[in-house]
């Protein structure tokens, strides 16, 4: 358990708090880690008598001029030799107790020295916004200003005439405000000189400086009026008929709720508060997202499968990974809620990761329709109020299902039973910034282990890295199920080879457009889709236009023959390299920085048909505008779902029936149940196929299949429509009979003989710079002092595939080494020393996004 002797009572959530001696002689100094920017070190503070402070607090400590947050490290008995005893300051206050157990603390030191970060960063991401806050410095007027050594100013009707133009600027500012209080940053912005000013006022005792607090964010507090029991006989009958409200009601309510029903003043409230009859005080209201009124929901019958699954996951004692292996539509999160059932009685907890915000809504509304007020939902679109509030609700100790995105794998659940991630395979899984570049499903595993507890990876479309994992560990079909256990890891596999109600899965269709252009159709639809989407509309049936949209990320290719330009080192599409306007077009790989200009004919087929790929949501809308103007569209990419809420809005309207079709980018490949789809359409598959990038084909895969997967799920057959300019394309091919065992099998044998994950490892270095010049020579200078290393190779120095981002100008390095455990590289504050000020670098261990 995190937290022991924690009291919840109906309304209120207590702070989390432990019994803990603490000896009047012994440990009176405390490490601590601040929170400032460029510290990294463990800093010294002397304990006052009248805190009681353990390792995991947070605290706020004088660091400088300023008051910070710092979160506790250990007590020491004696300060270090080296510090003189008077010159070790006070901690100031305990900003919030510690809920950091030797499991969870471990957690995070192994991720901070994985993951090469600032072990402050790593409590940064796992505390909720405002715990960690910073003091600021301002300057007030004294209000009852005595006699003093300046009487003569003091006593003065107009102290500003005896004082310096800027002091006299300083004064008049803070006049001019109602509580004549401002910062003193303000203060030097508004005024040159003003430190001078100020210095003036302080000494003539005009004005006081002073630190304000952290503004942390704090519980919200809200009236409650409860009825004592006690009748007075001198009351009035409105009195009378809103305790007799109030007695109906329970007893109690929140005040502004009897106001409203009462239609009554606060002040009869006061009058009754008075006499005796009611208590009003001041409860904590939880802020939490809230959802729609649901009917409760049963637990569905098993398939054998989903039968056979439950039963493997449930029998795990202790930690183990299970690969939950189930095709689109198999019923995986049915399974999922069976296995949590039982532990919610047990007393435990369970933790639930989506790879996008966008499916906790429909997640969300499944498990509390199952499982009620229990469900909690984590994540980076709630309010800070609404984090906080989640974050204190999981240090209770009352067991509970949180549901939530990468960040919420540092949820502080007491007494974990399992660990979910849905759709393990997706690259959203993956921190790319600000630092730790951490992957949720590798600190889910050390998480697992710490807690002892099984942690399942559900997929149709497991990861490279996921899949060698089960097959190293584990021995048997692919097909079957296997357990193996040795020191240090069990691994399970499970599959689920058929969806629910034995619905056969969506036959695909690959168009060749090459051949529609051939036939004169010059369309971004296919005849095969443009008739598709006449039909869906004559049917009154729904369907998912999927489009691959990444930026600059283009590749090119021959419309006349399907032939791409590929770097002729590393077997990868050379991208067009997007520099600034009107500069020659130059591709360019991303890996080992091969450049060559762009041709004006196919060196395959000599055709000058060669084409920019990429086209986004936006155009297409507009085509389909054009195309099919009785068509009802939804748009549900990141530029219409940027507001809160707005992915369940969107999905609902479309459940409702109030579009035709839902047009979108990657998020309706996860996850979506919409059971009315009977028709998807890929607009551009090479899209995808083409990045230059080695997981391309896997990510293409996943993404294709994926989305096939959304049709097909209700009771009408479904049918898949994938444009594509390279039919033979072994994805392709795959996708068409979603076989995932023989797509696996090929790119892992390619995966294999260049020595890229799951068969090796990899370190990107990203470096950023305002200065174009100085940040490529900062990388080749770190390439050079690292190549003096023989147990890894360097591929790079090269730019970014988008060279300059918000004016800032960004280099990569790539280092690869073998797979079993971190090489024994520099260290990485001597390759930080390299970089000037101006240069910025980010350290990314197991990169997934290598644009």
């Amino acid at each position: 358990m995190y937290i022991n002797d924690v009291n919840l009572s109906p309304v209120m959530v207590a702070e989390p708090g432990e019994s803990y001696q603490l000896s009047a002689t012994v440990n009176r100094w405390v490490e601590v880690l601040v929170d400032c920017p460029g510290s990294t070190g463990l800093f010294t503070y002397r304990l006052p008598t009248q805190l009681e402070i353990k390792p995991g607090d947070i605290l706020s400590v004088p660091f400088g001029a300023q008051q910070l947050g710092a979160i506790a490290i250990r007590l020491l008995a004696q300060p270090n030799v080296d510090l003189a005893p008077e010159k070790i300051r006070e901690v100031e206050d305990i900003v919030s107790v510690g809920f950091f157990p030797s499991a969870y603390w471990e957690l995070l030191n192994r991720v901070a020295a994985y993951y090469y970060t600032p072990l402050i960063q790593v409590i940064r991401v796992a505390l909720p916004p405002g715990l960690l806050g910073r003091s600021q410095r301002r300057i007030r007027i004294i209000k009852d200003r005595g006699v003093g050594k300046s009487s003569y100013l003091l006593a003065s009707p107009d102290p500003s005439a005896f004082l310096t133009p800027t002091a006299r600027q300083v004064w008049e500012l803070l006049q001019r405000q109602p509580t004549g209080d401002y910062s003193f940053v303000y203060l030097q912005q508004k005024v040159k000189s003003a430190y001078r000013g100020i210095r003036e006022l302080l000494r003539f005792g005009l004005v006081e400086s002073y630190l304000e607090p952290p503004r942390l964010t704090r519980p919200k507090l809200q009236k409650a009026v409860t009825l004592t029991g006690t009748i007075e006989d001198d009351l009035t009958t409105r009195q009378r008929e809103i305790l007799e409200v109030l007695r109906r009601r329970g007893g109690e309510l929140w005040q502004n709720e009897l106001l409203v029903i009462c239609n009554a003043s606060s002040s009869i409230l006061k009058t009754l508060a008075q006499k005796g009859c009611i208590v009003i005080e001041e409860r904590e209201v939880l802020r939490t997202e809230q959802g729609p009124a649901l009917v409760g929901d049963a637990a569905k019958s098993l398939t054998a499968a989903q039968a056979g699954a439950l039963e493997a996951i449930q029998t795990l004692d202790g930690f183990a990974q299970v690969l939950l292996h189930g095709v689109t539509g198999s019923g995986k999160t049915e399974v999922y809620l069976q296995a949590i059932a039982p532990l919610l009685n047990q007393g435990k907890s369970a933790l639930v990761l989506v790879p996008e915000i966008g499916l906790t809504p429909q997640l969300t509304d499944r498990f509390r329709a199952r499982f009620g007020n229990k469900v909690s939902v984590y994540h980076s679109a709630l309010s800070d109020g609404e984090r906080y509030d989640t974050w204190r609700q999981m240090l209770a100790g009352e067991p509970q299902v949180v549901i939530g995105t990468r960040s919420a794998i540092f949820a502080p659940l007491p007494n974990l039973g399992l660990i979910i991630l849905d759709e393990e395979h997706d690259s959203s899984f993956k921190q790319d910034s600000p630092i730790p570049t951490y992957h949720a499903r590798t600190v889910a595993q050390w998480r697992a282990e710490l807690e002892n507890c099984p942690l399942v990876l559900g997929s149709a479309t497991p990861s490279l890295e996921s899949w060698v994992s089960v097959r190293r560990q584990g021995a048997g079909g692919a097909g079957g199920e296997f357990l193996t256990r040795n020191a240090s890891l069990s691994t399970l596999y499970l599959s689920l080879p058929e969806r629910i109600n034995s619905r056969p899965l969506p036959p695909v269709e690959i168009v060749d457009m090459r051949q529609e252009l051939q036939q004169g159709n010059r369309s971004i639809f296919s005849r095969s889709l443009q008739e598709a989407l006449q039909e869906l509309q004559q049917r009154k049936q729904q369907g998912i236009l999927f489009i691959h949209r990444r930026g600059h990320s283009t590749f090119v290719s021959c419309r006349s023959c399907g032939y791409v330009l590929e770097c002729p080192h590393c077997d990868v599409s050379l991208a067009y390299h997007h520099t600034e306007e009107k500069a020659p077009e130059l591709l360019r790989c991303h890996y080992c920085n091969y450049a060559r200009s762009h041709p004006k004919f196919c060196p395959d087929c000599s055709s000058p048909y060669l084409k920019f790929f990429g086209s986004g949501t936006q155009r297409v809308t507009q085509e389909l505008a054009r195309q099919f103007p009785e068509l009802r569209l939804i748009r549900f990419d990141s530029d219409t779902t940027r507001n809160k809420g707005s992915h369940r809005t969107l999905l609902t309207q479309f459940a409702n029936g109030e579009a035709d079709l839902l047009v979108g980018t990657q998020m309706l490949t996860k996850g979506l149940d919409l059971p009315q789809v009977t028709l998807v359409g890929v607009v551009a598959a090479d899209g995808l196929l083409n990045l230059s990038d080695y997981r391309a084909s896997e990510r293409a895969f996943q993404t294709l299949t994926q989305v096939a997967g959304r049709a097909g799920r209700g009771d009408d057959p479904g049918r898949v429509i994938v444009q594509t300019y390279t039919t033979e394309h072994q994805v392709i091919e795959a996708v068409r009979s979603h076989d995932y065992h023989s797509f696996s099998q090929a790119e892992l044998e390619q995966r294999q003989a260049l020595n890229y994950p799951p068969y090796g490892r990899l370190i990107l270095l990203r470096l950023s710079s305002l200065d174009p010049i100085q940040v490529q020579n900062t990388a080749q200078i770190i390439a050079t002092a690292l190549s003096t290393q023989e147990e890894f190779e360097i591929l790079g120095p090269a730019p970014a595939s988008i060279l300059r981002v918000a004016n800032r100008y960004r280099w990569q390095i790539l280092i690869k080494f073998a797979p079993d455990a971190l090489p024994q590289l520099p260290d990485w504050e001597e390759v930080r020393s390299l970089c000037p000020s101006s240069v910025s670098l980010t350290i990314d261990v197991d990169p997934i996004n290598i644009m």
